[in-house]
C-alpha cells in the first residue's frame, strides 16, 4: 500500500468526529442465546474530516491535500485529538506511560503499543505511527537516551535497543502518535453558498492497516 508520511493539517482535524469501530458477528440461536465472534483482532477508526472546516481557506487546504493524495490512493497520518498520547490527555507523555515488553536477553526490537484497560480486561493496540521527537523509552524504571541506547523507526513504531534488555526487564515507553488513514471517498463536494451558510463538506476518512 502506498503511504505518504505526511499529517493531515492538525488544525483541520481538530473538531472532527470519529472513533474506533469493531466488527462483531452475532448469531441468535433457537433458544434465544447468542453466539458472538469478531474476525478483527484490532479496531478500525473512522473520522469525518469535513467537520473541522471553518473557512473557505480551510476548504482550499482540504482540496489541495485531497488532490495530492490522489483521493483514496495514498494513505496519510491523522491526529486523533481525542486519543493521541500514550497517557492521560491532560498530561504530557512520560517514559513510564506504557509497558510495551519484557526483556528476554535476546530480543532487541519491540513494537510500541498502547494498552486500554477496563476492569480485568484489556486491549493492546499497536502504535505504528509515533510522532518524531516525542518517543521516550525506559528500562527497569530508568529513562534511556535515543540515539545512544535505542533508535525509533517513526514509520513503523519499532524501537530497537543497542543491547538486548535482560530477562524480566520491564520495557516502557511514552509518546504521541498519529493514526494511519486514507480518504474513504474519491470525491469531495463543496458549495460556496452552503458553506458560508454553515454547512461543511462530508469527507470520510478511514484507518488503514500498515
Amino acid at each position: 500500500m502506498s503511504f505518504h508520511e505526511v499529517r493531515f493539517p492538525a488544525n483541520l482535524s481538530f473538531g472532527s468526529v470519529g472513533g474506533p469501530e469493531r466488527r462483531t458477528e452475532v448469531v441468535t440461536l433457537a433458544n434465544g442465546f447468542e453466539e458472538r465472534n469478531s474476525p478483527w483482532e484490532h479496531s478500525r477508526r473512522r473520522y469525518d474530516a469535513g467537520i473541522g472546516m471553518r473557512s473557505l481557506d480551510d476548504v482550499e487546504t482540504l482540496i489541495s491535500f485531497f488532490e495530492a493524495r490522489r483521493g483514496q490512493l495514498h494513505g496519510f497520518r491523522w491526529k486523533d485529538w481525542s486519543d493521541y498520547k500514550s497517557g492521560l490527555p491532560s498530561q504530557p507523555p512520560a517514559y513510564t506511560d506504557q509497558i510495551i515488553a519484557w526483556g528476554d536477553g535476546n530480543t532487541t526490537e519491540f513494537q510500541l503499543t498502547k494498552t486500554y484497560r477496563s476492569g480485568a480486561n484489556s486491549y493492546a493496540r499497536p502504535i505504528r505511527k509515533p510522532v518524531a521527537g516525542t518517543v521516550m523509552v525506559g528500562l527497569k524504571g530508568d529513562p534511556l537516551t535515543e540515539g545512544t541506547d535505542f533508535t525509533v523507526d517513526h514509520d513503523t513504531g519499532l524501537v530497537t535497543f543497542v543491547t538486548a534488555p535482560e530477562t524480566g526487564a520491564e520495557v516502557t515507553a511514552g509518546y504521541e502518535f498519529d493514526v494511519p488513514v486514507r480518504f474513504d471517498t474519491d470525491r469531495v463536494h463543496t458549495s460556496v453558498a452552503s458553506f458560508q451558510a454553515g454547512d461543511a463538506p462530508n469527507v470520510p476518512v478511514v484507518e488503514v492497516r500498515v
